[in-house]
Parts: structure tokens; C-alpha cells; sequence
């Protein structure tokens, strides 16, 4: 089976919270940005060595289609993905989100194809809010155990250092659905496509 695929928890610029999870097929790797570094530049680095073809990022990469012309839309704050999955408004996440679109068109230049993936949104879906997600970091080695059915082979857990690298997997997980036909698909082709 080849990962030509990647997942990526994407965080503030300076932060040190963007992470990449990547799968060779035989070992995994969790790639952290570092802090008062350009997480974008640690991206397009680690994309032109590794050159991944598809890329599942946790960011918006498209706006209300209100911003579009000619279109008969009217909400100005959320695209039809947002409203389906509850998810925060591309306008409120603001600069992420003009980082992200921008970063898709660098990395398009490289070959990869990036998609807007939503770990919460998979979290809630594969029945992980209920066991402490996003709540303690104490609860990740018992959540990484409920992910191991969707995974090729388990991670071991001192790899999932903090939320960051989870999200890094369930955005992975989010790339290996759409591998094998098995993802969910939110929003409008048109204004922006959320996957889970």
C-alpha cells in the first residue's frame, strides 16, 4: 500500500504548534514546527523534500462565496461546510486563513494538492469526544488506542506528544478515507469542500 499523503495540524505562524504526520508503509513520523520559526517555511521545506501528493491540512482554504462575484449568496461569516459541521467561521480565523490559502497555491506549485480537513469534526464523528478530546492531555494515550482500528499500524504513544500531533493524525486519518473511498465530504464544490 503506498501514502502518497500527509496530515497536518496547522497552527499560528511563530507558534511551534504546526505538525505533520507522515506514514512510509513501515514507520511513523510526527514532524514539529518550532517555535519562533515560519511554520509555512517548515512546510514547504518538509513538502519539496518529502513531496507528498496530497496534502489533508486543518485550515480553511476557501471564503464565503459571498466574496466571489457574481453570486447571489449572502452570508458574509460562513461557507455551507462551516454551517454543516459547525465549524469557526474562515473570516473569524482571519489571518490562518489567508496563510492557508496562500500555502495551497506554494504547495500546488510543488506538486502537492492540499484539502481542508476538520479533526474535530472526524473526532465527533469516530465517537472521540465523549473520551476527553481536546480536554486532558492524560486522555491521549486512551484515544490513541480507540484510533487504532483506522490506522495501518499502530502509533506508539510517545509519538503523540501534545493535541497538536493528534490533530496531525486525525487529519491523516482524514487523508487515508479519502485514499481508500471512505471519506465524508461537507459544503459546496464551488465555495470550498471540508473532508472528514
Amino acid at each position: 500500500m503506498h501514502f502518497p499523503f500527509i496530515g497536518v495540524d496547522y497552527g499560528s505562524k511563530l507558534s511551534g504548534t504546526t505538525v505533520v504526520a507522515h506514514f512510509d508503509g513501515e514507520k511513523w513520523t510526527f514532524a514539529h514546527s518550532e517555535k519562533k520559526k515560519d511554520a509555512d517555511q517548515f512546510l514547504l521545506e518538509w513538502v519539496s523534500l518529502r513531496q507528498p501528493v496530497h496534502i489533508f491540512l486543518d485550515a480553511p482554504l476557501s471564503l464565503p462565496a459571498v466574496y466571489a462575484q457574481n453570486t447571489d449568496k449572502d452570508d458574509y461569516f460562513y461557507r455551507a461546510a462551516d454551517r454543516a459541521l459547525g465549524a469557526m467561521s474562515p473570516m473569524f480565523l482571519g489571518g490562518l486563513t489567508a496563510r492557508a490559502m496562500r500555502l495551497k497555491q506554494q504547495l500546488l506549485k510543488l506538486g502537492a494538492h492540499t484539502y481542508e480537513a476538520y479533526p474535530g469534526a472526524l473526532a465527533r464523528e469516530l465517537g472521540l469526544t465523549a473520551s476527553g478530546y481536546k480536554k486532558e492531555g492524560a486522555a491521549l494515550p486512551y484515544l490513541l488506542q480507540l484510533l487504532t482500528p483506522e490506522l495501518p499500524l499502530p502509533v506508539a504513544p510517545e509519538l503523540i506528544v501534545n493535541w497538536h500531533a493528534f490533530d496531525a493524525l486525525l487529519a491523516w486519518i482524514t487523508g487515508w478515507r479519502y485514499q481508500q473511498g471512505k471519506n465524508l465530504q461537507f459544503g459546496d464544490p464551488e465555495e470550498g469542500v471540508i473532508f472528514v
